[in-house]
């Protein structure tokens, strides 16, 4: 059986800046192979319903895929990346070679469903190009229990030992289970902190099927939405819920920090802090 178990970690200010920057890296790294993508799929594709009177017949590029793609990163770690549009200059040596070699499968399997669609034939939007705020998180697919190092302390605390970063202290709420091996580890940057999910694996726990389970009466249970009081569910076995209304009794709150907000000046730091401390409220009352 596989199943995630997400931590709070906290970094010290120089892994912070470490991460940040493979966040700015990788985030560069997927907008420009997305960019190829759309490149070459303009580029080799014609309208079925429609035909212009005078048109050339472009060369025809080989299509980009997650094999092709990888095979840049060798060649962008030997030297300095210049952004052009900002002016940057990006090392792709200093982030660790699984967390791009993700952001590759990232865009592959991004591209896919838009061209082909699901399942069902059900194709997906447009894919986008990442911002700051879409784009916060770094996948380390090769990850193992020895990235793992037990503290003593009161047995809350470990430390995940990170390639090119060093020991993160992480706070274990709950205890990992004893025969679960980890897959794969994430980390996340949220409004509140980074965060940590540890992909675990235990062979011991059968896979949970529901095709084998009928429903009946006795493991059955109905719900419904009640309009009435401070009451807005009940189930069958005549519970009631009452309603917490978090975000109306809150609102007045949310609208001071927005009128704050609206008052500094666009890409200030006192915008910024103004609009995380409108992100945390509005995380708190959802």
């Amino acid at each position: 059986m596989k199943y995630t178990y997400q931590y709070r970690i906290y970094p010290e200010t120089s892994q912070k800046l470490t991460l940040n920057n493979w966040l700015r890296i990788c985030r560069y790294w997927y907008n420009r192979m997305l960019g190829e993508r759309f490149n070459w799929w303009e580029q080799n594709r014609c309208p079925i319903n429609a035909c212009p009177l005078i048109s050339h017949l472009p060369q025809l590029k080989d299509k980009p895929n997650y094999y092709n793609q990888t095979k840049q990163l060798p060649e962008l770690k030997k030297a300095i990346v210049e952004v052009k549009h900002s002016g940057e200059h990006l090392d792709f040596s200093q982030v660790y070679s699984t967390v791009l070699q993700d952001v590759c499968k990232r865009v592959e399997a991004t591209f896919c469903r838009f061209l082909a669609g699901d399942s069902k034939g059900n194709r997906s939007g447009k894919p986008r190009f990442k911002s700051q705020f879409r784009y916060r998180s770094l996948t380390f697919s090769n990850a193992d229990d020895s990235w793992l190092k037990f503290s003593s302390i009161n047995s809350k605390w470990l430390y995940i030992s990170i390639p090119k970063t060093g020991l993160i202290k992480v706070r274990t709420h709950r205890i990992i289970p004893d025969g679960a091996k980890i897959k794969q580890i994430s980390l996340t940057k949220k409004t509140d902190g980074w965060w940590i999910n540890l992909s675990l694996e235990d062979k011991s726990i059968p896979e949970f099927k529901t095709d084998k389970i009928q429903p009946t009466w006795e493991n059955s249970i109905g719900l419904d939405a009640v309009l009435d009081k401070d009451i807005y569910l009940a189930t069958s076995q005549g519970n009631k819920l009452p309603s917490l209304k978090p975000l109306r009794t809150n609102q007045d709150k949310l609208t001071k920090v927005s009128q704050r907000k609206n008052k500094r000046k666009d890409g200030s730091k006192a915008r910024r802090k103004a609009r995380k401390t409108r992100r945390e409220n509005s995380s708190k009352n959802s």
